[in-house]
């Protein structure tokens, strides 16, 4: 057999290696990369593949990248539903950025209006995380008093913004 007729041949399988891929649910692009690795495959192993079960093992070696193919697929799906990427782009976008900015001014002003003392306070419970019983002590006050000033704070700060939106 001379290689024209053996590469007519061999494709001639491979079409029909695609189109059995086509009908397990391979979509026509994939199957046409499954077969093309395929025929990568089969000239760099074509001295170990015995000459009588040539379409089976195209027919093997394809069936078998493709299942490799479609569970690459099912994890790259799988992550990107975990991790939700979509959205990770939608949160950067410019406007977002203009927006939190202007929120974030707003904050500030709100915050810059508030008194010293509940500025310090806030800051000490939100900024730093420290506890109420440990702001008391910088202060050198009662917990309960600690307690009051960042509730009143927190009103009044929620109080500001609430009439700066309605403006």
């Amino acid at each position: 057999m001379n290689d024209a007729m053996m590469e007519q041949k061999l494709y001639e399988c491979l079409q029909k290696v695609k189109a059995y891929l086509m009908k397990i649910g391979a979509s026509k692009e994939d199957a046409e990369d499954v077969v093309q690795e395929t025929a990568y495959k089969f000239i760099l192993y074509i001295d170990s593949i015995s000459h009588i079960n040539v379409e089976s093992w195209l027919y093997r070696v394809s069936v078998n990248g493709y299942y490799d193919l479609y569970r690459k697929g099912s994890r790259r799906q799988a992550i990107l539903k975990k991790f939700n990427f979509h959205k990770l782009f939608e949160d950067h976008t410019p406007e977002k950025a203009a927006l939190q900015s202007e929120a974030r001014k707003d904050m500030e002003s709100i915050f810059a209006e508030l008194k010293p003392k509940q500025q310090q306070i806030l800051l000490m419970k939100y900024s730093s995380g420290l506890a109420i019983r440990e702001i008391a002590e910088v202060y050198e006050m009662k917990e309960d008093s600690v307690k009051t000033t960042l509730y009143r704070a927190r009103q009044d700060f929620m109080k500001e913004y609430r009439r700066q939106k309605h403006e």
